[in-house]
């Protein structure tokens, strides 16, 4: 039996990059997969990478997978992505907010309207999320919320590093908040059986169309391929949530500690 047999899995954000590493990691280890996104097919994004690229691998290996769109910064879209998953797959049982729009700009030339959709994408639309599936988590006594963070939730030293004007802050602030959600949200629910996580790369994960794509690449040996993080992800969603909940957790540690290949 393989870990997830069984299970139903939902993963935003998850038409390219971690996303779509963690939805197939996931349908391997025997979840059905829904993943969602804006992008579902080519042409409609000028990034690479569609919900149709992600689903066509899922099952091309066998893999159990269902595409939802929806856009996050929009609340009904939100609640109908819960219950088209529902109504196709089943209750949900490991959620993985990974989706975000990000823009990197010095805060002195933040606009208002950017500021708000980040928020609303990377920490409003996860507790939403969070939310909907609690109910259904509780009653069954199980489920899986895992976070997906960065290394930009850490708090900057002075003097600066090189890519202190890179305009990251905003960014760091999202994922943050979404950090200490992922703690109090894994206080509040401990009782039920369900854990909570956060998960970050331990180093710079080449992503198409964001700044870390331009930080580095995949050939770059300083680069941490998105398939780690899958890896470290199926671990927290697959462990007891009794024995692992409320980690704020980096990927190339986490495997370490618990034994696993990096």
């Amino acid at each position: 039996m393989r870990a997830l047999d069984g299970k139903v899995a939902l993963v935003t954000g998850a038409s390219r990059g971690i996303g779509a590493a963690i939805a197939a990691e996931f349908a391997a280890a025997g979840a059905r997969v829904a993943v969602s996104a804006r992008t579902v097919s080519p042409g409609t994004s000028r990034l690479p990478g569609t919900l149709e690229d992600t689903v066509a691998g899922i099952r091309a290996k066998g893999g159990t997978a269902e595409i939802v769109q929806a856009d996050l910064a929009v609340p009904s879209d939100r609640e109908r992505l819960v219950e088209q998953v529902r109504e196709r797959l089943g209750e949900i049982d490991i959620l993985v907010n990974n989706a975000a729009v990000t823009y990197f700009t010095p805060v002195s030339e933040f606009t208002a309207r950017r500021y708000a959709l980040m928020f609303e994408v990377q920490v409003t639309a996860p507790t939403h999320l969070a939310q909907l599936v609690i109910p259904g988590m509780r009653e069954r006594g199980r489920g899986w919320i895992l976070n997906i963070s960065s290394v930009a939730a850490r708090h900057p030293t002075l003097p600066p590093g090189p890519f202190a004007r890179l305009g990251g802050t905003v960014y760091g602030m999202c994922k943050a908040a979404l950090e200490r959600l992922t703690t109090g949200l894994a206080a509040e629910l401990y009782a039920d059986g369900i854990a909570v996580n956060s998960l970050a790369p331990t180093q710079v994960v080449p992503t198409p169309g964001t700044l870390f794509h331009r930080l580095t690449s995949e050939d770059d040996p300083n680069a941490e391929p998105p398939e780690v993080m899958a890896a470290a992800a199926l671990a927290l969603c697959q462990a007891p949530p009794s024995e692992l909940s409320g980690r704020i957790a980096y990927s190339q540690e986490l495997l370490a500690e618990l034994g696993l290949p990096r």
